[in-house]
């Protein structure tokens, strides 16, 4: 009888133990398979370039964009991004190297990655447009208007990883294991605010349900994240560290910052330094909202608007 009550409790625990786990598989097949729905629903083209091949987004009409995603995106993600602040603009949208169906050559560099975009922009036949990068973005964009000034006529670096932000740094090696789906939704599922934090999402957010809304959006928008660790582990060991040694003072293209005084990712400060180092820089201080920019859209697609209306800098190409 002793020997019955002692297996009973064990046999009931390692029950609810196995229940437990098949719950959480399932609800992990369940998102994984929403998020490659959500991956599938956006119409993706691709081209060949010397780099191998290039995936891209081309969605909207108007004046051409060219956006650069952040980190744990692509074209999908870097759709999200300014979908609410990029209104009546053609968007233009390469999934950057190692990203979804974007090909990372061997021994790339972010100049590589830029001289992309230009075999992407012959390719449509755009001889220039307007440049957005978002976040980890502004290491590819930064030198595509360095290398062909005469490709852009505007640059915008929102929540930009700018020389001085704790995202220069690379992450140490071990930190790799945390670029794959189970860990990543782990993280999500079990320490939420936590993983919002790692997102750029600060204290005391979301405020309101619009809030709510592009939070969850965004967060969800880095899955699968099988598609996108070749590319992230390309931003945080090659592309995020270099922008320190960019020439900052030799960009010859009118540029915006855009930038969160509460972004717990990409300091502020560091973007307050980078307007001081570009000629004729313009920087917008958003005084919440974080690496999303929660709260902001208003404020930042008037801002953005107003400022690719702005007559562009001649610059001679060659």
């Amino acid at each position: 009888m002793t020997r019955l009550t002692t297996l009973v409790p064990s046999t009931l625990v390692a029950t609810a133990a196995g229940a437990a786990v098949g719950l959480a598989a399932r609800a992990y097949r369940h998102d994984l398979a929403a998020a490659r729905d959500r991956l599938a629903a956006v119409p993706r083209r691709t081209v060949a370039t010397r780099f191998g091949t290039l995936e891209y987004a081309d969605r909207g009409s108007g004046d051409p964009v060219l956006v650069s995603h952040g980190i744990f995106h692509g074209c999908d993600g870097g759709l999200l991004s300014v979908e609410r602040t990029l209104v009546g603009r053609r968007m233009v949208v390469p999934s950057r190297f190692g990203y979804l169906g974007s090909d990372l050559p061997p021994g790339a560099t972010t100049a590589d990655q830029a001289d992309a975009f230009v075999a992407l922009l012959d390719h449509l036949g755009l001889p220039s447009v307007d440049v957005v990068a978002v976040s980890a973005g502004t290491s590819a964009a930064t030198q595509l208007a360095l290398r062909h000034p005469y490709r852009v006529a505007h640059l915008v670096l929102s929540s930009g990883n700018l020389p001085g932000s704790g995202t220069a740094v690379a992450p140490p090696g071990w930190a790799r294991g945390f670029y794959s789906d189970p860990a990543m939704w782990l993280l999500k599922r079990l320490a939420r605010p936590m993983f919002a934090r790692l997102m750029g999402v600060p204290p005391g957010f979301p405020r309101t349900d619009d809030d709510r809304q592009v939070m969850t959006q965004m967060l969800e928008s880095i899955f699968p994240v099988s598609a996108r660790a070749t590319g992230a582990v390309f931003d945080a060991y090659v592309a995020n560290p270099e922008v320190a040694d960019y020439p900052w003072e030799s960009l010859a293209v009118p540029t915006l910052l855009v930038h969160a005084v509460d972004d717990p990712l990409a300091s502020y400060d560091a973007a307050a330094a980078a307007a001081d180092r570009i000629p004729g820089a313009t920087l917008v201080s958003l005084d919440s909202g974080g690496h999303l920019q929660l709260g902001q859209s208003a404020r930042v697609r008037a801002a953005i608007e107003e400022f690719l209306a702005r007559p562009s800098r001649p610059v001679a190409a060659g």
